[in-house]
């Protein structure tokens, strides 16, 4: 099994592989203005757990995460020919709350700070 630094170093590596093949190489509309938050791997690199999130919010989660199911297969296949590893994990994708839910803290307390 791979160590902890070796798994962080690939989910970096899929990680910034994905975002620029996002920019350049995928043209579905349903995956533009698409940031990738977090990638996790587990201990077997059987799958990859991708976390992406949008500039518009959960409005458009479902739409996103449809066209990330469709492009499976490509984004996979690219990414496998842009790095080594014996057997190339399964892409799981997954809507990631956490910037929402980060701007909504920020403006509660933005409100709090003009109230005193």
């Amino acid at each position: 099994m791979p160590s902890g630094i070796r798994l962080q170093r690939i989910a970096d590596r899929i990680k910034q592989d994905l975002a620029e093949i996002l920019i350049r190489e995928v043209s579905d509309p349903r995956l533009k203005q698409i940031f990738i938050t977090d990638v996790k791997i587990d201990r077997e690199l059987a799958f990859a757990d991708i976390y992406v999130s949008a500039v518009e919010g959960a409005s458009r989660s479902a739409e996103i995460l449809a066209g990330f199911i469709s492009a499976c297969g490509f984004l996979r296949r690219t990414l496998a020919s842009r790095i080594e590893l014996r057997a190339f994990p399964k892409l799981r994708f997954h809507w990631d709350p956490t910037p929402e839910h980060a701007d909504h803290i920020e403006k509660i307390l933005a409100g709090i700070r003009e109230k005193k």
